[in-house]
């Protein structure tokens, strides 16, 4: 292998040629030691999810009784049944099914563009499904995004050497054409998940800092056009109007902001107890269980119990980054990451909202805020990175 800086320059020594194992092996037909799971992982998220159920519950049930909280249990059971799926695959398997999710993804938001897709809270980023469900395609993009970018880009880091030209060129497409398909509907929030998503596998992977730069610049260059053209809809343009001033829009978006801070500033350390938040159960707050769900924490729970949340919330991430520290192969560090970055930059955009710190953008609080496709993309997240976890436990022996 030459040196130096070309393209086959060693980068990472520890990622060696996959096992020879045979092909029922690495589709998952080996024993797969649960017990060996990254539990603590998994044992976070699921806490998360039964909390969320309790906080979606004490915002909902004055006006829903126990729909709500019923919704929330069952889309978590799903979501913990969907991550034992992607934990117990191979990653041959997950090799193979990598193209097909990721153009169902572009699929689903092609479709949602068309007169089959609904228009919720000004975005049109739904798909009505019978029963009275719904699937928002821009969550489960990003799992797909994650996957499709670790599998292009580990091939060349797992033979010691960095992503060529054409493997960051081939990247950035992968991203750019969901995060287009996003803007068009238009959903901001979710676009920003996934370039920030994008930018950290990318970062990882060991691009030139030119192309990092050049990625910066460009999503800057895409907020700007976003703001100053007629990209955002009306409602999205309520939303950061509130946000930079709650006082323009008094029976809106600003009320509505008003009166999350209001709610967080009233738990003080302790909070007012569950079910017995003030604002909280007088439905101040519209749409509380999905994009404001911290607000009833913050009142219900108080400082401490919501910052307890946080700190959950940040064992998660970092349970992720550990992953990706210890992976033996490409993929699992990539995976890792990816998930890392998305729920990092997702947690701290709604915790800002919520704070008044960060503009509006609809974004849901992972495991806590109500919503089947949320939490369907965040337990998928979770078997990802719990796969990477015990492939890398294999390979290590």
């Amino acid at each position: 292998m030459p040196a130096g800086s070309g393209v086959d320059r060693p980068l990472l020594s520890r990622f060696g040629p996959p096992s020879r194992r045979t092909w029922w092996e690495r589709a998952g037909g080996d024993a797969v030691r649960w017990t060996e799971s990254d539990w603590g992982l998994v044992v976070a998220a699921l806490g998360l999810s039964v909390v969320g159920a309790l906080l979606v519950w004490s915002a909902t049930r004055r006006q829903d009784g126990t729909a709500y909280l019923v919704r929330h249990l069952l889309n978590t059971a799903i979501g913990l049944g969907l991550a034992a799926v992607l934990t117990r695959m191979g990653y041959q398997l997950l090799r193979a099914l990598a193209p097909v999710l990721y153009l169902a993804s572009v699929g689903g938001l092609v479709l949602v563009l068309t007169p089959v897709g609904s228009t919720i809270n000004g975005s049109h980023s739904w798909i009505q499904l019978p029963g009275g469900f719904s699937v928002q395609p821009s969550e489960l993009a990003k799992v797909a995004l994650c996957l499709g970018l670790a599998i292009i880009l580990s091939e060349r880091l797992d033979r010691g050497a960095t992503p060529d030209g054409r493997d960051l060129l081939f990247a950035a497409g992968v991203g750019a054409v969901p995060i287009g398909l996003v803007m068009l509907q238009p959903d901001l929030g979710s676009a920003l998940v996934l370039g920030a998503l994008a930018f950290g596998v990318v970062a990882v992977s060991g691009a030139p800092k030119r192309w990092l730069a050049a990625t910066v610049a460009l999503v800057v260059g895409g907020i700007v056009v976003a703001l100053t053209t007629p990209v955002l809809g009306a409602y999205q343009r309520d939303r950061l109007t509130a946000f930079a001033n709650p006082q323009a829009d008094p029976q809106g978006f600003g009320y509505q902001t008003r009166q999350v801070r209001i709610a967080i500033g009233s738990g003080g350390w302790s909070g007012q107890g569950l079910f017995h938040g003030h604002q909280t159960q007088g439905g101040f707050i519209p749409f509380q269980q999905t994009d404001f769900v911290f607000s009833v924490a913050g009142e219900e729970l108080g400082f401490l119990g919501a910052a307890g949340l946080v700190l959950l919330l940040g064992f998660v991430i970092l349970r992720s980054l550990l992953v990706a520290a210890r992976a033996q192969d490409a993929f699992g560090l990539l995976v890792g990451a990816g998930v890392a970055v998305w729920f990092l930059f997702q947690v701290f955009e709604n915790v800002g909202m919520n704070l008044g710190l960060m503009p509006v953008t609809g974004l849901p609080l992972p495991f806590l805020s109500y919503g089947g496709s949320s939490m369907f993309a965040c337990w998928l997240a979770i078997g990802l990175v719990n796969n990477a976890h015990l492939s890398s436990l294999r390979r290590s022996r």
